[in-house]
């Protein structure tokens, strides 16, 4: 099997209001755009996709319509003081502040306006008692 595209999909009864925010607050783009469903991608990087679904629709089994599970969105970007900075000048939560972590990671954590995580990361070298769980290709520089 080859993987062509993988993208989460958030169930939310505010399709509009979720897609902007993502628009606004991270550079996405609509790729497609209906009442119900919209297509979320990156201009700078086409493979990163998100998209936004009416939570009731009848394409969603209804044993998972608006369900929610915990889940966190995770955006890597090159410069996460700068987000950082942006989103709290924008008003965002600021659920958790901007720190350095350990295992290899400088980041904060957001949320949308479905009280979804947003965790926004750059990866920094990690520490050594974490530098050997890497994989040898993986490692933080």
């Amino acid at each position: 099997m080859k993987l062509t595209q993988y993208y989460p999909v958030i169930q939310t009864d505010d399709v509009p209001g979720t897609a902007a925010f993502y628009v606004e607050h991270f550079a996405f783009a609509e790729a497609f755009s209906s009442d119900w469903y919209v297509r979320l991608q990156s201009p700078l990087e086409p493979s990163v996709n998100l998209a936004v679904l009416v939570g009731q629709h009848e394409t969603v089994p209804e044993v998972g319509r608006g369900a929610t599970t915990a889940m966190i969105l995770n955006f890597e970007v090159d410069d996460v003081d700068a987000v950082y900075a942006r989103l709290m000048k924008a008003g965002l939560p600021n659920v958790k502040s901007l720190r350095d972590e350990p295992f290899g990671q400088r980041h904060f954590i957001t949320q949308d306006p479905n009280g979804l995580l947003i965790d926004v990361e750059t990866p920094i070298p990690p520490s050594e008692e974490y530098a050997h769980q890497y994989a040898p290709d993986a490692l933080p520089q």
